[in-house]
């Protein structure tokens, strides 16, 4: 099953007075999520029990968090039941910000990946197994990926295949495959596939090389023609017989393993990947930015900042050397790419990088458009900052100035925002091959459009450009 996707900015369907179910519950049987007056519980069936026992006898639950794979949780009242089903209750540890795999960087999907067959050998070694791979089970905390689903085990039978063998393979290996041979932008089928990317489809838009890797032979081409086999009656029969000895499931994730790990994608020929945050200024004008930031992000209060239109990062650090949290989004995945190795390299802990074309942001996806919340819908941002943003999102896709603020004002309390004239070389290269159609993009414009939302704080001029850095707050 799929862990639900709570976040504090969610307000998932109400039960009652004071209760309120989160909407991706009803996928696991095993225990519903639910907030109590506003406290994360979840509360644990009597069917689950004997698993949920055997993973906390067995040491397995102990090992996991202390190695930072599962998220940890306090055991909570019987009393903060969410109804008479429960047997037990816990409170997880709750994260401030839920992200999908469609918004993930091929690195992140990646090292997702390799957690999770992590944690199926561990438990393996414990008597048990995950009963699902779902790539909606793993989230990014202080910067490294984490399981956050702790009713994901059970007991495993003796020579009884992984029963998430094929969610594995259409959740990472098949995007991953498909990212790495194809286009890093096949990410994105994941918001169409929600439930992993059809093994069939996934071989039949590979190159005809990736045959000759082993593992995509044999997980993804071979995986396929096994499916489309098993959907005849006697085949399926035949299927279900299949048993596989401890040694040979140690191998099937061995093979696992080397497939994802022999997949690479460097970050290159995308159109934001080489360019810097500073490419587009005189080393005094980068100087005054950086400053003109600090002083501003100074004058704000509040724990969490977005960098909207966040490249490779260095606002993003800047703003994570000053204490605060930052989601860091960029539509270019070779840009964000980079931003999420330099922060592993360095253990950054502080800003999670996400690949989202903010002209097109994370819609409301699943059942009843409730599952997996849209972009906005988890906006929790005390501060926004969109530094050389708003012309692309103006000129380079036509939406007006009004629209920016009123987008803008969705997503967070405050907003540090650049304002790049037509006169700048930036812009006049986009206006180049196009009619100019942008009467009112203008600083003029800018600010009166702005003022329906925000409330101006301060406007500086960045020193030896013809850029201007703005502060507002939401009205």
């Amino acid at each position: 099953m799929t862990a639900p996707s709570v976040t504090g900015a969610d307000a998932p369907k109400r039960a009652g007075a004071g209760l309120e179910t989160d909407p991706a519950s009803f996928r696991d049987p095993s225990g519903v999520v639910y907030r109590r007056d506003g406290t994360l519980f979840r509360q644990i069936s009597e069917a689950y029990a004997p698993n949920w026992e055997l993973l906390l006898s067995s040491g397995l639950h102990a090992d996991l968090v202390g190695r930072g794979w599962l998220l940890p949780h306090e055991e909570a009242a019987i009393d903060q039941r969410l109804d008479e089903s429960a047997w037990r209750v816990i409170r997880p540890l709750e994260l401030d910000f839920i992200s999908y795999p469609y918004e993930w960087t091929f690195g992140q999907l990646r090292d997702a990946a390799l957690l999770t067959l992590s944690v199926q050998s561990r438990a393996m070694a414990a008597g048990m197994m995950l009963k699902d791979a779902s790539a909606y089970n793993i989230q990014f905390h202080e910067g490294r990926p984490v399981l956050i689903d702790a009713l994901s085990f059970e007991r495993a039978d003796e020579d009884a295949p992984w029963i998430a063998y094929r969610q594995f393979c259409q959740h990472f290996l098949a995007p991953l495959a498909l990212m790495a041979l194809r286009d890093v932008r096949c990410g994105l089928m994941l918001r169409d596939f929600i439930d992993g990317i059809p093994l069939d489809m996934a071989a039949g838009l590979l190159p005809a090389t990736s045959r000759l890797r082993f593992g995509l032979a044999t997980h993804l081409h071979l995986h396929s023609r096994a499916q489309r086999t098993s959907t005849r009656p006697a085949a399926a029969d035949r299927a279900a017989q299949v048993k596989l000895s401890r040694g040979r499931l140690e191998a099937l994730l061995d093979s696992l393993r080397s497939a994802v790990e022999g997949l690479r994608w460097e970050p290159t020929g995308t159109e934001w990947a080489e360019y810097g945050e500073t490419t587009s200024y005189s080393q005094a004008a980068a100087e005054s930015k950086a400053r003109l930031v600090r002083q501003m992000l100074d004058r704000t209060d509040g724990d969490w900042v977005w960098d909207l239109g966040a490249n490779t990062g260095y606002f993003s650090r800047l703003a994570a050397d000053m204490g605060r949290r930052v989601v860091a989004v960029d539509g270019d995945a070779g840009a964000a790419e980079r931003h999420y190795r330099y922060l592993r390299e360095t253990d950054g802990t502080s800003v999670l990088p996400l690949v989202i074309d903010l002209a097109n942001p994370s819609p409301a996806l699943g059942w009843a458009h409730r599952e997996r919340r849209s972009l906005v819908e988890r906006a929790n941002a005390d501060v926004l900052v969109a530094l050389a943003l708003v012309h692309h999102l103006a000129i380079g896709n036509n939406v007006t100035l009004p629209l920016v603020s009123r987008f803008f004002a969705q997503l967070g309390r405050a907003a540090i925002v650049e304002f790049v004239p037509k006169s700048d070389p930036r812009v006049a290269r986009m206006l180049a091959t196009r009619a100019d159609v942008f009467p009112n993009y203008s600083i003029d414009g800018f600010r009166e459009a702005f003022s329906a939302d925000w409330e101006l704080v301060d406007e500086q001029p960045i020193e030896d450009s013809e850029r201007t850095l703005f502060l507002f707050r939401r009205r």
